[in-house]
C-alpha cells in the first residue's frame, strides 16, 4: 500500500482548509530554522588544549569546574587482551589539588599496589577497583613537570606483572593550563 506525501490530496479538502494547512505549514518553518540553530547549552568535557602528549580539559561536577590533564600510555607491556583504556590523570579541583590517578583498563586485586616511577623516582599508589591513585599527588606532580616519562607497574589479570610508560612531554604546560582554569582557592 502506497502512503500519500500529502494528506490533503487524498482527503478531498476543500480548497480553503488546503489554504489554512499550508499557511500553518509556512508560518511554522521559521520558528523550526531558529530552534535548529540556536546554540544549544554546553555539557560534557571542554578541550582547554593539547599541549605535545597531554590535554588538558574542564568538565562540571555538581556545578563546580573541574580542570583535568591526562595521556595515554606509549606503551604497555605486556598486551591484555580485552583490556579497556589506560588513562593518567592530574586534576584539579577547589576541594582537592594534585589528585593523580592511573585508570587501568582492567579490575585491580583487593589491596595491590602500584609503582610508579617518574624516570628513577619511585612512589606508591593505592588501588580501587580499575583505578590507581597517588598517596602524595604533590609529590608525584612535582617530580611529573622534571621527568622525561613515568612507568606504573601493576599486577594484571592472573597475576601477569604490567608496566605502562608514559611521555610526560607537554605535562607543564598543560599543567599549567589546567590551574590558571581552575586556581587554587586563597
Amino acid at each position: 500500500m502506497r502512503l500519500p506525501l500529502f494528506a490533503a490530496r487524498t482527503l478531498r479538502m476543500p480548497p480553503a482548509m488546503r489554504f489554512l494547512a499550508l499557511l500553518l505549514l509556512v508560518a511554522t518553518i521559521p520558528t523550526l530554522a531558529a530552534a535548529a540553530t540556536k546554540p544549544r547549552p554546553k555539557s560534557g568535557p571542554e578541550a582547554i588544549g593539547t599541549f605535545d602528549d597531554w590535554i588538558a580539559a574542564t568538565n562540571k561536577e555538581a556545578g563546580e569546574t573541574v580542570c583535568y590533564a591526562f595521556t595515554r600510555p606509549h606503551g604497555s607491556a605486556p598486551a591484555i587482551r580485552g583490556r579497556g583504556d589506560v588513562v593518567l590523570t592530574v586534576t584539579e579541583r577547589q576541594g582537592g589539588r594534585d589528585a593523580v590517578a592511573i585508570s587501568a583498563g582492567f579490575s585491580y586485586a583487593a589491596n595491590a599496589a602500584v609503582k610508579f616511577l617518574v624516570d628513577s623516582t619511585p612512589f606508591d599508589f593505592y588501588t580501587a577497583q580499575r583505578s590507581a591513585f597517588a598517596r602524595d599527588g604533590h609529590a608525584v606532580v612535582t617530580a611529573m613537570q622534571r621527568g622525561r616519562q613515568a612507568v606504573a607497574r601493576s599486577p594484571g589479570p592472573k597475576g601477569a606483572d604490567v608496566a605502562d610508560t608514559f611521555s610526560l612531554r607537554g605535562f607543564s604546560a598543560a599543567y599549567a593550563a589546567i590551574n590558571k582554569r581552575c586556581p587554587a582557592s586563597k
